[in-house]
């Protein structure tokens, strides 16, 4: 949904205004009054996420899938899809092409690819042959962090300094949102979960709670132990609300902004932080892997990937893979314009 509101605008700037829009951040009238539009025949193209794959067009003629690669396009609660594949299923009825792009594909795609299943068109430059960003590997266990930057390294810090005197915008991708992990008695040793879901939760310090990321079950920071009314609790690990406050120490003249979750709950948010960043309204955007795909904003030089190998321990046989995506597509959003880009990954 992210990169709903940029593609409409480009494809309104080319072909008009027969656009339509269908994604669940629209409401239930407003879904209708798409989905009418689009029945009658009154646009001719439809942009949105998963859902827009059954957009009833009278007289389909092209379906295309953008980050093709993206485990959003799997519905995992009713009826269970994969819109990516459901694209190519229904191409193959209305007789039309199926366009899958992607700069990370998948690998049953690319599989796809090399047998011959689909032709494989390739992008081998950058618009106007700029040159992809140069990359370096900051490994933290030489680096060790000092004080409040929790999970920003001497090297990183130096750099947004740098990015920040030279006027230019930094993004920094940490694939966790909220203040801390979790929090655990020193005492007795047990962390905070939830009752629902049995998985800790989360510190949130804006909202003074701690909240379930599964089952959004939430409860004040509580001042002892459920289990043994110690008053020793510790918080462990970092998210992107702790990474906010940590750089408004460390700059404390940068503009900074931060796009999660729980900073786009309120309908339009999204947008409004995008819109803020491509006029350059933020020096430093924080976020989660909403930033990481897609966004195309020419002032970003450098790019910040915290612990970015978290996501390698996660319980699914796609991890390594999943985490390359996510690595690679951050990397791709530094560099987009005229000045070179720069990525560290911790």
């Amino acid at each position: 949904i992210s990169l709903t509101h940029q593609l409409v605008d480009r494809v309104r700037a080319r072909f008009g205004e027969g656009v339509a829009i269908l994604h669940s951040g629209l409401s239930d009238g407003e879904r209708w009054d798409e989905w009418r539009r689009i029945s009658r025949g009154e646009v001719a193209i439809a942009v949105g996420a998963r859902s827009a794959v059954f957009a009833p067009l009278p007289n389909l003629g092209l379906i295309v899938v953008d980050e093709e690669h993206d485990p959003s396009y799997k519905q995992d609660d009713g009826i269970r899809y994969n819109g990516r594949d459901v694209a190519v299923v229904r191409a193959q009825l209305a007789g039309c092409a199926v366009v899958l792009g992607s700069a990370t594909p998948s690998l049953e795609t690319f599989h796809n690819a090399k047998l011959g299943r689909y032709g494989m068109l390739r992008l081998t430059e950058r618009v106007d042959a700029r040159p992809l960003p140069a990359v370096e590997i900051v490994d933290m266990r030489r680096n060790p962090t000092a004080g409040r930057a929790v999970a920003l390294s001497p090297k990183l810090i130096s750099a947004l300094d740098a990015n920040l005197t030279a006027q230019a915008q930094s993004l920094l991708f940490l694939n966790r949102r909220g203040f801390s992990n979790f929090l655990q008695c020193h005492q007795c040793g047990e962390p905070l979960t939830c009752p629902n879901c049995s998985v800790t939760l989360t510190l949130h310090r804006g909202i003074s709670a701690l909240r379930c990321h599964h089952c959004d079950y939430t409860v004040p920071i509580p001042r002892a132990c459920p289990s043994c009314s110690g008053l020793s609790l510790g918080a462990w690990g970092a998210g992107t609300e702790q990474v906010e406050a940590a750089l408004q120490e460390i700059l404390p003249r940068a503009r900074i902004g931060r796009m999660d979750r729980d900073t786009t709950s309120r309908k339009g948010a999204q947008r409004e932080i995008l819109a803020a960043w491509e006029r350059r309204e933020y020096d430093v955007l924080i976020g989660t892997q909403m930033v990481t795909k897609g966004h195309d904003v020419h002032g970003v030089t450098l790019v910040g990937v915290l612990a970015a190998d978290l996501s390698l321990n996660f319980p699914d046989f796609r991890a390594a893979e999943r985490t390359f995506q996510l690595v690679a597509q951050v990397a791709g959003r530094a560099g987009r314009g005229a000045r070179p880009g720069k990525v560290l990954v911790q």
